[in-house]
């Protein structure tokens, strides 16, 4: 459990200092954010830990053999030189994935097909020609990631299966939800960490309000995913993940009001779902309410953190996108005094409407769109007299020097649309490239209410009989639950 070895967690642009910071706490070393991921190293328990409990982290790889091709035949060459033995039988299954910035490979599909075709070829060689493992696009027993970056090639064992943003508690959606990953970075780049009252005026299917309270509530993200695929690997120790699935020490209770709305019935009904999925429906307050309807009695008198993703004009629309943001103004400035606001959009024309100047602005990606994450700092009477006063308008936190520097740069011939100007070029950026100074470890907080997770604290979380399988079901694993 001593032995130590280099791990590389995805994530998405913008959220790598967030994520580093969540390694550190977990005990990673040598933490190194570079593009879209963070580099470390840690042992076997870090591993299933990173996966288990990290917000921010799309997926956590192994690398386990790194060469340099320059060309289609080296790069089957070198592959084929491995001894995948230590990885693969007969009997197993696998499935490659290849994520390629390169001008020598610039078809990952072709990539895959070689490196396929590598694997196979090698046990046909040692087996015989009707003897090989088996590709399995889903479910693979072995999952491969590829990653090439100019002539550098790196082999990974992908240990979530997956992607973790599919944290196995939403119920339904609305339409075009934001990431699981990207809703919880999100929260996080705003220093919330439950608390103060949390409100998201525009809730749609409630991820916010979902992640918040899991951050509030010290639940880890993993606790409803089904399976991970590290649980197939042959030096799976079952008993050191059963150890680490079931310690609540890390859980609390709430203190803070969380709040949602939407305008839409539907949308909140779907909210309502997703955070009983979660098991945290009792620490959420839900309306239905429009923005425009939001007045300083339905917010809490503490002032607390906004999050919120309004619609865009692309996938979701309102027939006055402009009305829509000029109201979200006028509420922020009328109910929300005292409050910070965090708003992810997409088009500079309706953060305009919103008649406030940022104190902050950082460029994310969702999904394809490359939006921008403004922070709003209310306050009353004018910005002199605000600043005099000893406010502060910008406290950006120290995990940003972590991560690569970027920022928008407007393309005249694209209108309102915006792409990244990046710092260095990701076609030559290999794992682990950037450096970042260590960090003493979080010690997690003491729990006044663990328990041990079974179904009867389960139905307490929900406030319902818990939805649990019968024992060969496919919806939620045992962990050694005890019947009672």
């Amino acid at each position: 459990m001593n032995d130590t070895f280099e791990m590389v967690a995805k994530t998405f642009q913008g959220l790598e200092g967030v994520l580093a910071d969540e390694l550190r706490s977990l005990g990673a070393r040598d933490v190194r954010p570079g593009r879209r991921m963070v580099a470390f190293r840690g042992d076997l328990e870090l591993l299933y830990r990173a996966n288990f409990c990290c917000r921010t982290a799309l997926r956590i790889l192994k690398p386990f053999y790194s060469f340099s091709a320059h060309d289609a035949d080296e790069l089957y060459d070198k592959a084929k030189a491995f001894d995948w033995n230590r990885l693969l039988s007969l009997s197993k299954t696998f499935s490659i994935d290849t994520v390629a910035y390169s001008d020598e490979f610039s078809h990952s599909r072709f990539v895959t097909y070689r490196i396929k075709d590598a694997i196979v070829d090698w046990f046909k060689d040692r087996y015989g020609e009707d003897k090989r493992p088996k590709v399995r696009l889903q479910d693979a027993d072995v999952m491969i990631n590829v990653h090439i970056s100019g002539t550098d090639v790196t082999l990974s064992l992908d240990s979530s299966g997956e992607s973790l943003h599919k944290r196995g508690y939403r119920e339904a959606q609305t339409e075009a939800p934001i990431n699981e990953v990207l809703a919880a970075g999100i929260i996080l780049l705003s220093g919330w960490h439950g608390e103060k009252p949390f409100v998201d005026p525009m809730c749609g299917s409630g991820t916010f309000l979902c992640e918040a309270a899991l951050i509030a509530a010290g639940i880890a993200p993993g606790i409803f995913r089904k399976h991970f695929a590290f649980e197939a690997w042959p030096d799976f120790d079952a008993e050191l993940f059963d150890r680490i699935y079931n310690d609540d020490s890390a859980e609390r209770a709430v203190a803070v009001p969380i709040i949602g709305a939407d305008i839409s019935p539907k949308a909140v009904s779907i909210a309502e779902a997703n955070l009983k999925g979660a098991g945290v429906a009792k620490y959420v307050q839900l309306h239905v309410r429009p923005i425009a309807r939001w007045t300083a009695e339905d917010v809490p008198a503490t002032p607390g953190v906004l999050v919120t993703n309004p619609p865009y004009g692309e996938r979701i629309s309102a027939p006055d996108m402009e009305g829509l943001y000029t109201s979200i103004g006028s509420v922020l400035k009328h109910a929300f005094r005292g409050w910070e606001a965090w708003i992810i959009g997409y088009r500079d024309e309706y953060f305009r409407n919103i008649g406030l100047a940022a104190s902050e602005k950082i460029a994310l990606l969702n999904g394809s769109l490359e939006c921008e994450l403004r922070e709003y700092v209310i306050f009353e009477g004018d910005k002199k007299s605000f600043l005099a006063a000893g406010g502060k308008l910008k406290n950006k936190p120290a995990r940003e020097a972590d991560a690569p520097r970027r920022r928008f740069e407007r393309d005249s011939a694209s209108g309102p649309r915006r792409r990244f100007e990046r710092d260095d070029n990701p076609r030559r950026k290999p794992f682990g490239t950037a450096a970042a100074p260590e960090a003493e470890p979080e010690k997690p907080s003491d729990n006044p209410l663990a328990v041990r997770r079974n179904p009867g604290a389960l139905k307490s979380l929900v406030g319902r009989k818990p939805s649990l399988p019968p024992a060969e079901g496919p919806t939620m694993r045992s962990r050694g639950w005890k019947k009672k």
